[in-house]
């Protein structure tokens, strides 16, 4: 339905949406939730929404922090240009900057805050989905690899590198995946502070601090 009408409500605002995004979620505003939570008595803060998308998440958070900038990376162009509308709809497009870029050869800046919903489920059970997911929403924005976490170990390994010591890293992960990302998480050098569950009570959210 929201690829029929062109636009879905995330968090407070509407979105302009398109078979190049995923369409946003309900449990994905617990990002969002989080992320406004974490930095209540912060006041500038530079954050990265890796796999950016339509911007929902990144653009929700900018709405509500005044001081806040965000830089969003996507593979895809189409996704960054859906991403462009959403910003200049909200009035934020002085406070984002946008690239189109793979997480691996991403190298602008230090961030004090960093965001993703990357791509984790299972190659394998891609064609277990819903008909009207898999039938209509982009493969690149789902497909995790053999184990699904191919892309999620590619999102920690480069936040390593570009996040700020005592930054934050908010993922959202699939709910079997916990143990498996903690321990990559550990072993690039981030603490586990807390795993947010969902709506229907399953883990879906690590947040963790770069030591």
């Amino acid at each position: 339905m929201a690829y029929l009408i062109k636009k879905k409500d995330f968090w407070k605002h509407e979105f302009l949406v398109n078979q190049d995004v995923l369409i946003p979620r309900p449990d994905t505003e617990i990002l969002v939730e989080k992320v406004l939570k974490l930095t209540k008595n912060k006041n500038k803060l530079n954050l990265l929404d890796i796999g950016i998308g339509s911007g929902c998440i990144l653009l929700s958070v900018l709405k509500e922090k005044k001081n806040f900038y965000g830089t969003g990376i996507d593979i895809s162009n189409k996704s960054l240009n859906i991403c462009k509308v959403n910003s200049q709809k909200l009035g934020l497009t002085s406070r984002v900057k946008l690239f189109k870029s793979d997480i691996d050869n991403f190298n602008h800046g230090k961030y004090d805050l960093i965001i993703s919903n990357p791509p984790y489920i299972k190659k394998s059970t891609l064609k277990c989905l819903e008909k009207d997911v898999i039938g209509f929403e982009p493969i690149h924005a789902l497909d995790g690899g053999i184990n699904g976490l191919s892309e999620i170990r590619k999102v920690i390994r480069k936040s390593s590198e570009l996040i700020k010591k005592k930054g934050l890293l908010i993922l959202e992960i699939g709910f079997d995946q916990k143990n498996s990302v903690k321990k990559i998480l550990n072993d690039k050098g981030f603490y586990i502070k807390e795993i947010v569950k969902d709506l229907a009570n399953n883990d879906r959210c690590i947040i963790s601090v770069k030591i």
